[in-house]
């Protein structure tokens, strides 16, 4: 069964809570070898145990994807870890709310730095593993806003994720050539902590009703859509990305943005 990952290794950025800990739980009960990269040590450990308890094998750094020096950092760290890297992923996102009119360079610049660049850091980085593989994999996180969608208040957001789709398909066609395949998924509305900015319980309430599926998505949800994208079954999609939203995008009239 090839969507077993034994014997791979897999760096998950961002992998502290919400989507990432839940795609570094999932690989690491499909046998990979998890490196867990996240910004809050705290939260990182608790991933950690997470796998561990689980009887998976994985490592943590604790790592603000700001700049090239700790993308590279962080691909290292696997290295010395593991010996190896198959699997890029790459979730850390800042999502900080902040209308146009008054936003400042710093956030502009770290919501870019770690949506959007680190794509490049990363991948750079990565390269040579990847391509010693035969069959890497890059994966990235993207969001249906920017790309489809919008959002008052998240120009930025929307600008990085709009970004990191082209970003996915440019480096799939360079890096076709390696058997490298590059690919990312889209969430709608995921119920995780960052949720919070779009309200309180009940208008998180409100939003999942208008859902065709009639619920939020789960972290799990974009994680399983990671774990297809990563398998040999997935070998010959690349330069693609999977809206993961039940169905929110699909009334022609939706009041909802993920």
């Amino acid at each position: 069964m090839t969507l077993d990952f034994t014997g791979r290794v897999a760096l998950v950025t961002g992998s502290g809570q919400g989507i990432g800990r839940a795609i570094a739980r999932l690989f690491a009960q499909q046998g990979a070898k998890v490196l867990v990269a996240t910004r809050t040590a705290a939260s990182g450990a608790e991933t950690l145990r997470l796998i561990r308890e689980a009887g998976g094998t994985a490592e943590l750094i604790a790592i603000d994807l700001g700049s090239r020096a700790a993308a590279e950092q962080a691909v290292a760290a696997a290295l010395e870890a593991f010996g190896r890297l198959d699997i890029l992923i790459h979730n850390a996102a800042l999502f900080p709310l902040h209308d146009l009119a008054s936003l400042p360079d710093d956030m502009l610049e770290a919501t870019l730095a770690v949506n959007l660049k680190s794509c490049f850091w990363l991948t750079q980085a990565a390269l040579p593993s990847l391509r010693a593989t035969g069959a890497g994999r890059i994966l990235i996180t993207s969001s249906v806003t920017g790309p489809r969608t919008a959002i008052p208040g998240l120009a930025h957001y929307a600008a990085s994720k709009a970004g990191v789709n082209g970003f996915i398909r440019a480096a799939a066609l360079e890096l076709a050539q390696h058997g490298i395949t590059v690919n990312g998924v889209e969430p709608g509305l995921i119920a995780t902590p960052a949720m919070a900015n779009f309200g309180d319980a009940t208008a998180l309430t409100r939003m999942a009703a208008n859902i065709p599926l009639k619920r939020l998505g789960s972290p799990e949800d974009i994680a399983q859509a990671m774990r297809f994208l990563a398998s040999l079954e997935a070998g010959y999609i690349t330069g693609q990305t999977l809206v993961v939203d039940g169905g929110a995008l699909l009334p022609e009239n939706a009041q909802l943005n993920g």
